[in-house]
Order: structure tokens, then C-alpha cells, then sequence
């Protein structure tokens, strides 16, 4: 039977893969419906409050425009 690994000095735990930051930080700009600017990886920029978001993707509502649901991994930046 194997023991664990005790960590030295010089050893440094890897940061957890998944925080809740950007959970956290989703939900505030909804909560808040701060308006935000969103630049997509192909250069689009799109502009409106994150109303809705979940793992994969986020619900973008937008003033005299179609909502949009756009999948996180395509996303550059949201900038508030």
C-alpha cells in the first residue's frame, strides 16, 4: 500500500483547475445588468447584458437587436 505524497519546501501545489471566478463574476454583470462590449475571436464586436450563462455558453440581450447565445469558447474578452 502506497502512502501519500508529502510535499517539501521547494514543491508547490498546481492552482485548481476551476474556480468559481468567472462564475461569480457572470453573475454579478447579470445581476447587475451591466452593460458589457464583447470581442468574438474572429474580430466581431458585440455590445448588450449578459442575461443568462451556464458552462458552455452565455445569452447576450441586446437594445433593438436579436439576443444572441454565444458559446464561451469563441469568445475573446468581455470588457464592461
Amino acid at each position: 500500500m502506497g502512502f501519500p505524497r508529502r510535499e517539501t519546501r521547494n514543491q508547490k501545489t498546481a492552482p485548481p483547475e476551476h474556480t468559481s471566478a468567472e462564475a461569480n463574476y457572470l453573475k454579478n454583470l447579470g445581476e447587475k445588468q451591466t452593460p458589457v462590449t464583447i470581442k468574438l475571436k474572429d474580430g466581431e464586436t458585440v455590445e448588450g447584458w449578459i442575461e443568462y450563462y451556464d458552462k458552455d455558453m452565455l445569452r447576450l440581450t441586446r437594445k433593438r437587436e436579436p439576443n444572441l447565445f454565444i458559446f464561451k469558447h469563441d469568445i475573446m474578452y468581455i470588457a464592461e
